[in-house]
């Protein structure tokens, strides 16, 4: 008992000395909550050597929101009050005015606020397109450490990550790439057959498949780099797979998605309700600091079991549930030893 707890202590669950296989997870929400506790820690740490690859994003991200929400605050103050009206109030709020007269004027004329976030937009998915392109391959990386993590294996943080964006870079940088060309491809089809549908009704029907062919991406890659580190596949085949589990899964596609949106949904209700640079800070202090690990690891414990069920058991040798107990495994073990103990007799 004594010696039970002090492996425990000092090496956790999954590398104890006096392993039983009765210590096994029974079901995956069991096995997701002890690899968890067990891995947070590790968690962070990945997620801290992963965040400096997508720091360019998250900066370009930051930049554009905050001259969004700073422009169109000050263009509901420019249609209330003329440029000498608006010069004292931000006086009397004590801010810098930084704006000329000229742009004054230039932003009062603008038809909406609306006109003037679009226009921030299209320039803020324009810089996202780089800045996402390049974090496939460490996507890759941090896909494969969490899978084995989700799964109760080990994985070494650094070798094990650097061995799998060497491995499947190629593949994943092309994922990558088709990810962040899609927002701004959606964003130009969205507004562009949305005005053709002002003098056209049937111009929506294209407006809603730019849409539709956007969200079956965003479900389907769930599986996609997953599917890169587990199975040795074309990029042909992890696309299709990819589309082909994310449209049969379309519930589960949809709310893993969704479950990922949350902490942004958290910290834009932060942003939009309470104070802009706080919600911002907030948001990016927890992904800096285990967001993007976290959202890898739930991920890779969802495909985990949707392989075992759909892809595992076609293929032969594939061994399936690991990580779980299964009785089958103690059948086969009284077997192996019966078959030993006759063969000693």
């Amino acid at each position: 008992m004594f010696g039970r707890m002090m492996n425990n202590y000092y090496y956790g669950k999954s590398g104890k000395g006096d392993f039983r296989k009765e210590d096994l997870p029974q079901n995956r929400r069991q096995l997701f909550l002890d690899t968890l506790k067990t891995r947070l820690s590790a968690l962070c740490r990945i997620n801290l050597m992963y965040m400096i690859i997508f720091l360019p994003a998250m900066l370009v991200m930051m930049f554009f929101f905050t001259n969004i929400i700073s422009d169109a605050s000050n263009l509901l103050m420019m249609q209330e009050n003329d440029y000498a009206s608006y010069v004292e109030l931000m006086k009397e709020s004590e801010q810098e005015v930084q704006i000329t007269e000229e742009h004054y004027n230039e932003l009062k004329n603008s038809v909406n606020a609306g006109d003037l976030m679009n226009n921030s937009l299209f320039r803020m998915l324009v810089w996202l397109i780089p800045c996402l392109a390049i974090t496939g391959p460490f996507t890759a990386g941090l896909s494969y450490v969490t899978r084995n993590w989700a799964r109760d294996e080990h994985a070494f943080i650094w070798t094990d990550f650097k061995d799998a964006v060497k491995e499947n870079w190629k593949q994943s940088l092309i994922l990558s790439v088709i990810t962040s060309i899609l927002p701004l491809a959606a964003y130009v089809g969205w507004e562009f057959y949305g005005n053709l549908s002002a003098q056209n009704i049937i111009m929506i029907i294209p407006q809603v498949l730019v849409v539709l062919a956007v969200f079956i991406w965003a479900i389907s890659i769930t599986y996609m780099h997953p599917l890169t580190v587990t199975y040795t596949l074309k990029t042909k085949d992890i696309i299709r797979n990819g589309l082909l589990l994310g449209v049969a899964r379309l519930p589960m596609s949809v709310g893993i998605r969704l479950l990922h949106c949350v902490p942004a949904l958290i910290g834009a209700a932060l942003i939009w309700f309470w104070n802009p640079m706080i919600g911002m800070l907030i948001l990016f202090a927890y992904y800096a600091l285990i967001g993007f690990a976290v959202s890898r690891f739930i991920t890779a414990s969802y495909t985990n079991a949707v392989f075992d069920r759909f892809i595992n058991p076609r293929i032969e040798g594939a061994k399936v549930n690991q990580g779980l107990y299964t009785p089958d495994e103690d059948e086969e073990d009284e077997e192996e030893e019966t078959a030993e103990g006759d063969s000693n007799n």
